[in-house]
């Protein structure tokens, strides 16, 4: 079984059967053991069309599959180098199964060398060999599968504003700011002097997102007009909303030192028929390309060495306001995905989830 989205029409989805078809030379048949479910995978199936998240898993149109974070184990295998019984780290679909064409990355693990993923980055084709993994902690597996990519993608946000010395701005804004991924910026920030993070957040979640004592200040959508003008800043916005990007580059204009895009938290709210902004022109973030440059810079071991420490923060700091939640089956899996499309969710939850009940 697999869980699929309309992608005209995100609220329209269907669980379809998945029919076994026997393994190719150099296959392997991974049972999808759980997988994290959170607002970025929203954004995924926001930005499926443009960074072509829907083609990691290909399904019949209207259909797609929105790629999550997940831990498999390998059933079957018809590749000598792949052998049955092995527990891989990697980007799943939600159902219950995965067939990839794999190719041995020595001891780490292997990578699905499929025509279909042939354009994408090797962060996402990648699988990690859990039992060679020596960060691995399998008393934190749910804490990883909710944690680890996006602490990843918001380490590279921060590297990357640094490496350009955050355009000279003194304080990032940051949007969703109870979103896991926004968290995780912000506990990167908490390292440095010489810049403070504002949490934008709805009123909702004001109380939530100050307890985190991540931001060095939380304000809500609304109280943009509250910020000083005169303090050159920069946005990372990861909700997406079209309205309040707009409200930060006409409150700053051109002070507002960068505004970098990443999530679609709130993915209803994007469109905006204004014209251009005033400011700067916001910038995609791509997190393989600056990975890849850090990997050319640092090398991978020094890369993942760094990410490792700072996520180890982030760990630390998660045991006071992170709820585990798991959910089983096409019922869990759907109720889940309803709650965060609709922002019902409660920022402290955690969904890890299996489409198998049993």
């Amino acid at each position: 079984m697999i869980f699929e989205v309309d992608r005209q029409d995100f609220r329209q989805t269907r669980v379809d059967e998945i029919p076994q078809v026997a393994l190719g030379p150099g296959q392997v048949r991974l049972a999808v053991e759980r997988f994290a479910f959170t607002s970025n995978n929203v954004s995924y199936a926001v930005a499926g069309d443009l960074l072509d998240y829907w083609g990691f898993f290909p399904a019949d149109a209207p259909w797609g599959r929105i790629p999550a974070i997940g831990l498999g184990s390998v059933v079957e295998s018809a590749n000598p180098d792949v052998p049955a019984g092995g527990r891989y780290f990697g980007f799943y679909p939600m159902g219950s199964e995965l067939v990839v064409t794999a190719e041995r990355r020595g001891r780490q693990g292997f990578r699905d060398t499929g025509s279909h993923r042939a354009a994408h980055a090797a962060t996402y084709t990648d699988f990690r060999d859990v039992s060679d993994d020596s960060s691995w902690d399998e008393s934190q597996t749910d804490h990883y599968l909710l944690l680890w990519g996006m602490f990843m993608t918001s380490f590279l946000i921060d590297d990357q504003l640094g490496d350009r010395a955050f355009g000279g701005a003194s304080q990032t804004l940051v949007t969703s700011a109870s979103s896991k991924t926004s968290i995780s910026l912000a506990s990167c920030l908490a390292g440095r002097s010489d810049v403070q993070a504002v949490g934008l957040t709805s009123e909702r979640n004001r109380i939530f997102v100050e307890g985190l004592d991540v931001y060095d200040r939380v304000i809500t959508y609304d109280e943009v007009d509250q910020l000083d003008p005169a303090v050159r800043s920069g946005i990372v916005d990861m909700a997406g909303n079209a309205h309040v990007r707009a409200s930060v580059h006409n409150r700053f204009v051109d002070n507002l030192a960068f505004s970098v895009s990443v999530g679609a938290t709130h993915w209803d709210q994007m469109e905006s028929g204004d014209g251009p902004l005033p400011g700067p022109t916001p910038e995609f973030f791509f997190a393989p390309a600056q990975r890849a440059k850090r990997v050319e810079d640092w090398g991978a071991v020094e890369l993942d060495a760094r990410i490792a420490s700072a996520y180890q923060t982030l760990v630390e700091c998660s045991s006071s306001w992170l709820n585990i939640e798991h959910r089983q089956g096409p019922g869990g899996i759907e109720a889940t995905y309803r709650d965060l499309l609709e922002g019902r969710a409660d920022p402290a939850s955690g969904f890890i989830c299996v489409m198998n009940e049993d």
